[in-house]
């Protein structure tokens, strides 16, 4: 019920469909839980509709390299669906790219029904929680991101993880209102001059897909807002199958850092 008030009330968004609204947590659980069995059952899995959207990313980080060579880039998924579809995506990505490994920063607890590294082995996840060395989260990205020219990183985030842990994060403005996003991928990409690649998936009719946005110059002065409206694009398109919907402080928090 909270994602639906916070979308008639703060968002303002109208003509939603409230039982797939209503359903979009226990459909992630479910997502997660198929796609993370199917592979303990049968290794490497299949899915022609998620190997799909990465090769649509493939094919644009080709093209993006050819027109800037040696420019990095951060794949950006927005938090959509399920955290295991997205990152079965980036493991098709890591193989079409060619690449042996590939890095992503995740703030997901680890190994929630069974051995993600088992599923997963050829990413390092670069977790943002439950870490000791978590002050050097920085330098790992930095290092993944010159070592492979990827990196993953999702970038839609809002600050209620300030309960666990301080973040810096920048203004820019959501449906109207002044908001905070996440300040991480713009203070690391900036010097860099790396490229951010958003993107989200969706799920209907029992079939994956994906919406992709422009590559985003993070040393831009206007990337902030620039995230921020694929951040709204995002969330009045396909509000239902938000991962982050329904949350209280969703972007509207923390106005002064």
């Amino acid at each position: 019920m909270e994602r639906c008030e916070v979308a008639r009330e703060v968002l303002k968004l109208n003509g939603l469909d409230r039982c797939r609204v209503l359903t979009g947590k226990v459909l992630e659980t479910l997502i997660d839980k198929r796609l993370h069995f199917g592979r303990q059952r049968y290794f490497k899995e299949a899915w022609p509709d998620l190997q799909h959207v990465a090769r649509s990313l493939a094919q644009t980080i080709a093209r993006l390299k050819n027109e800037t060579p040696g420019r990095p880039i951060i794949v950006s998924p927005f938090h959509y669906v399920s955290q295991y579809a997205n990152i079965y995506v980036v493991d098709d990505l890591r193989a079409q790219l060619g690449l042996a490994r590939i890095g992503v920063v995740s703030g997901m607890p680890r190994d929630m029904y069974g051995s993600d590294n088992a599923m997963i082995p050829d990413i390092d996840v670069l977790y943002t929680y439950g870490q000791s060395n978590r002050s050097g989260l920085g330098l790992q990205m930095a290092r993944s991101l010159r070592r492979n020219g990827v990196v993953v990183l999702f970038s839609d985030v809002p600050p209620f993880t300030l309960s666990l842990y301080p973040m810096e994060t920048v203004g820019v403005s959501i449906f109207g209102r002044p908001s905070r996003i996440h300040n991480g991928v713009f203070r690391m990409g900036a010097p860099l001059d790396a490229l951010l690649l958003p993107f989200y998936l969706c799920f209907e009719g029992g079939r994956f897909s994906g919406k992709f946005f422009d590559p985003i110059e993070l040393a831009a002065a206007d990337a902030p807002q620039r995230v921020a409206r694929c951040i709204e694009t995002a969330l009045a398109d396909n509000y239902a199958r938000s991962l982050i919907a329904g949350h209280p402080s969703m972007y509207a928090f923390s106005p002064a850092k």
